[in-house]
């Protein structure tokens, strides 16, 4: 699409524990062998990262390249869908659900960064996150109740190290586990109480590095998926978990499933995560911007969701 044409890669070296790094060369190796034009940037910090696309983006390249995880994207979406300028993502994080969603090649680097060439530029949407005097964009999911106070408990924890931490924090939640008291608002109707057990909020359909908890959702449709579950004993909890990572649970009587323009929540104690990173507590509101980013994905897929 763009042989010979100035790219811009922004690299995140510590996305993926030290993937990026790699992932990050690998790349840059792939698109001069294209006859590229390659422009690399390495931001140690969100922060910097932001600033790093805001100095790339001045010098007008054809391409955006990200090397990193969903977190990496979203931190810079905003800036992005504002500037035109496609985005070619190397997925170098732990989860990944954006590039799942749109069928990028997630285990490698190379084919990743090829898409900047001979790819074809596909339209997403963008949720946002509004709480507090905060607005956040998003990509995959945002999670609020159970499995957001997981990912806050695993934030927490100082030992153990690596997927240890999370199942400590699992079974530190599942000890914990209380209905939470949702207020819940959808598409401007009227606010209703909804006790339960997590609300998650789709605009892809996994988070967590494939599960598929807004199984069916895609992120070109204008509309947010919304799966509420109901309060549940521990029991019963762990007895859904299979089905949802099977993507199965859409069907089970105690999920309810909705799709939204605009979901607001609130609840004693609320947590919001979305791609991975706190972005709100106590109430929020989440909306969809339709047809924000422009991004490369393989010219052959079709489909909607990976």
């Amino acid at each position: 699409m763009i042989v010979g044409g100035h790219i811009a890669l922004i690299a995140n070296p510590r996305a993926g524990r030290g993937r990026g790094r790699r992932d990050a060369e690998t790349a840059i190796a792939a698109l001069r062998r294209c006859g590229s034009d390659v422009r690399a940037y390495a931001g140690e910090s969100a922060a910097e990262t932001r600033e790093l696309v805001v100095q790339a983006l001045a010098a007008n390249p054809d391409v955006l390249v990200i090397v990193g995880g969903d977190g990496t994207v979203s931190g810079i979406a905003d800036v992005l869908a504002a500037s035109g300028v496609p985005l070619t993502l190397v997925p170098a994080g732990t989860g990944n659900d954006l590039a799942r969603a749109l069928g990028l090649p997630r285990r490698d680097a190379a084919a990743a960064a090829e898409l900047a060439v001979h790819g074809s530029i596909r339209v997403i949407d963008v949720g946002e996150v509004r709480s507090g005097a905060s607005t956040t964009p998003f990509l995959s999911v945002a999670a609020l109740g159970f499995d957001a106070k997981v990912s806050d408990r695993t934030n927490q924890l100082r030992w153990p190290r690596g997927a240890l931490r999370y199942y400590l924090a699992l079974v530190i939640e599942l000890l914990r586990l209380r209905p939470m008291e949702f207020r819940l608002s959808v598409d401007g109707g009227t606010e209703v109480d909804t006790p339960g057990t997590l609300i998650a909020v789709g605009n892809t359909a996994s988070y967590g590095g494939g599960m598929p908890v807004c199984v069916g959702a895609a992120p070109d449709d204008g509309l947010l998926d919304v799966v509420q579950v109901v309060p549940l004993t521990r029991r019963r909890l762990l007895r859904l978990f299979p089905l949802l990572l099977r993507g199965r649970h859409l069907q089970h009587p105690e999920v309810r499933h909705q799709r939204a323009a605009t979901v607001r929540v609130s609840a004693p104690g609320l947590v919001v995560y979305a791609d991975g990173e706190r972005v709100g507590a106590d109430e929020c509101e989440i909306t969809v911007r339709p047809a924000a980013l422009r991004i490369m994905a393989p010219a052959e897929r079709k489909s909607r969701d990976a």
